[in-house]
């Protein structure tokens, strides 16, 4: 009596070069939904984005906002409209880190194998990622502003806000490149995450997103003129409580235009080249 043995095997289907711009927008949009659905059946994913602006706008604000307040000319009610368009900019870079973390899960977990299945664009996978990173990111951001109101933030420019909002958007998309790339070459989650801090720390503390820069030594005040976060928040200030903009928002353009142009191809190529 004799036993068939059989062999499955997983077939890779490498993406059509020849899938069109609709095939390639369709399936961007079915991976979103699949993205969207995912963080409906796991709703704790959501929590950084919903705790982060509330914990750090009443950390600052109430342990920090009294004696930087009197360093800028006035208290606590001056430090709130110099750190809230500050936090948007941290924000935009803290929140990208996710799309890392999110990324390697999947390779972990099997999902990219599926994907390798499929007759899909491989760039569709990527840029699903960043469309739903950066809704969590507008929900962050609608949950940070309505906490700056309470703490005493006036919204001057309207307009300077959405415009913020976009900007800040387009600098986020640059980031999640990087942490793309690292969610791809890095073994799992939690190096990912590691990466990020060491990446996030040093560019978050050493701008003028929680601080005026004037009192740092002229070294660190060096490497402030070229973070782009520094260029970002202070681009946000400009547009909604009022003051300079342009030097401030082109350079955070070109940042984002720049790291984009690196980035993007690097991350696809590693992605492709993995799956």
């Amino acid at each position: 009596m004799s036993a068939t043995v059989t062999t499955v095997t997983t077939t890779h289907v490498p993406a059509d070069p020849r899938i069109s711009l609709r095939g390639h927008l369709r399936h961007t949009g079915a991976l979103i939904r699949r993205n969207l659905l995912w963080i409906r059946q796991d709703p704790e994913s959501m929590f950084d984005a919903l705790l982060m602006p509330i914990v750090f706008t009443l950390l600052f604000v109430y342990v920090f906002g009294g004696s930087i307040g009197q360093a800028l000319g006035g208290g606590q009610e001056r430090y709130v409209q110099y750190v809230i368009p500050g936090m948007l900019a941290m924000m935009s870079m803290t929140l990208s880190q996710g799309v890392g973390t999110g990324f390697s899960q999947d390779f972990n977990s099997g999902v990219m194998d599926r994907f390798r299945s499929l007759p899909i664009g491989r760039g569709s996978v990527l840029f699903a990622k960043i469309a739903v990173e950066l809704g969590r990111m507008l929900f962050a951001t609608a949950v940070l502003m309505v906490v700056a109101v309470l703490v005493g933030f006036h919204i001057h420019h309207w307009a300077g806000l959405f415009a913020t909002v976009g900007l800040s958007a387009a600098f986020a998309s640059s980031i999640m490149w990087v942490f793309l790339t690292l969610g791809v070459m890095l073994k799992n989650a939690q190096s990912v995450q590691a990466m990020g801090f060491l990446v996030l720390f040093p560019l978050q503390f050493g701008s003028s997103i929680f601080a005026p820069t004037k009192s740092m030594p002229g070294w660190l005040q060096a490497f402030t003129d070229y973070n782009p976060l520094s260029t970002l928040a202070d681009s946000a200030r400009g547009l909604m409580v009022g003051g300079p903009v342009a030097h401030d928002l082109w350079v955070t353009l070109a940042w984002s235009v720049g790291i984009t142009a690196v980035m993007a191809p690097v991350a696809i190529h590693k992605f492709r080249t993995k799956s």
